[in-house]
Parts: structure tokens; sequence; C-alpha cells
């Protein structure tokens, strides 16, 4: 998973992208945190949409908070690949999705978030209320607006997190910021948060039952599996 190449088993996977071409294979990869964080808001635009054009910037965290050995420490450094992997590996769970990113990492330890715009297609009949509306029903997604709640940052976000119950914080759940989306006439502009230690966890294990051709709908599986997280925290 993660840093694994596509082309280790030919197939990747997110719950909500491709659980279904998943079922009864050999193998399969589990995408990075970013590439999962990506395919959990942009999927359900592609299915309403029909197509969907993409740019993204990634604004990585340096390190995990464990790993106080790695930098950047006062800098700002951009990954001189370009693209970056995060945009070509949403396209190896829904090729559909036409997608190009850039990425750099900060000197912070606690998530990433992303920077991105969206174009959608002439006639997608869609607001920016509908599309929160439509992220607000999908799974593993937090809503929330930041100047009322007074979470304008990641650091806040992860005080969030703490404050609900999550152990160690993990927000397993994308966050996008609902002050932040914004839609002007076919394009789309917003901002998310992902929690890199704990959005794929949850993946993980529904693409186990995937393997195993124990669950074939995506929707039940993610359910199954948020409801025994939700038991573990209590909540």
């Amino acid at each position: 998973q993660g840093g694994e190449k596509h082309s280790l088993t030919g197939r990747s996977y997110t719950s909500s992208a491709n659980h279904a071409e998943n079922l009864n294979v050999e193998g399969t990869r589990v995408v990075s945190c970013n590439t999962t964080g990506l395919s959990r808001t942009l999927v359900p635009l592609y299915e309403h949409c029909g197509s969907l054009k993409v740019e993204c910037t990634m604004i990585r965290r340096a390190a995990d908070p464990g790993d106080s050995g790695k930098g950047p420490i006062n800098a700002i450094k951009p990954v001189l690949k370009v693209p970056s992997h995060h945009g070509p590996d949403v396209m190896t769970v829904k090729p559909e999705i036409e997608i190009n990113s850039l990425a750099v990492a900060v000197p912070t330890t606690i998530m990433h978030a992303h920077a991105i715009i969206a174009d959608l297609p002439a006639g997608h009949g869609l607001t920016t209320e509908s599309i929160l509306d439509m992220w607000r029903e999908t799974p593993r997604v937090i809503i929330m607006h930041g100047a009322a709640n007074r979470i304008t940052t990641t650091a806040e976000v992860m005080e969030m997190a703490r404050d609900i119950g999550r152990k160690w914080g993990d927000l397993h759940e994308i966050f996008v910021w609902e002050d932040g989306v914004s839609l002007q006439g076919d394009r789309l502009y917003y901002f998310q948060a992902i929690h890199q230690e704990s959005d794929v966890i949850p993946e993980n294990v529904d693409c186990i039952r995937a393997l195993m051709g124990t669950e074939s709908d995506w929707q039940t599986s993610v359910a199954k599996t948020d409801a025994a997280i939700a038991d573990y925290y209590n909540l």
C-alpha cells in the first residue's frame, strides 16, 4: 500500500471507486493516504457528472509524528517529479477521472491538505450546496464550517478528533472545510485535510473483504467496517 507501485499487482483499490473490480482477485494495492482522500470526494462527483477534469496540489506533512529524523524542518520542499504520483494513482482506481497533481512537503507532522480545482461538464446541475449535501451523504467524509466552528487549521482538526473521543487523535474520515468550497460556473474549488496515519486503515479492511469475496457491495462493507470502528471507540 502507499508507496507500492500499481505494477506490483496490476490492480489498485479504494472502497468507493472499485470494490467490485477487486472481488476474489489474488492481490491488489491499497493506494496512499492522499490518493484515498482524493478518491473519497472526487468519485461521487464523477458518478454524478459522468466526467471530471481535476488539477490539485498536495500540501504534504514532512513526516509522521514519530519520524523525528525526517524533514524538512525549516523549508518548503516541492516534489519536482511532475505530476506527482497522487493524480495518476487516482486513475488506477477510476481511470475516467482526468487528473494531474503537484505536491510540496511542509514542516508539519499532523495532516496533509489538498487544494483542488475540478472542472465539471456543462449541464451538471450542481450548486455549491448540493455538492456539500452529496459529500455529507458520502461515507468517511466530514463537512464542517471552519470559521463557525473555529476549525480553520489542521491543528484544530486534530483537536476536534481528540475532542470527539478518537484514540491517538485518529480521524479516518476526510475533512472538508464547508466555507472553502465554491462552485463558480462549471469550476469547483475546495480544500480538504487528510489524517495520513488513519484514513487508509478502514480501506484495508474493506479490501480484505473484496479479496476474500465475503462482501460484494462496497457500501455494505464500509458500513460494517465503520460500525466496528465506532464500537472500538465506544461511540
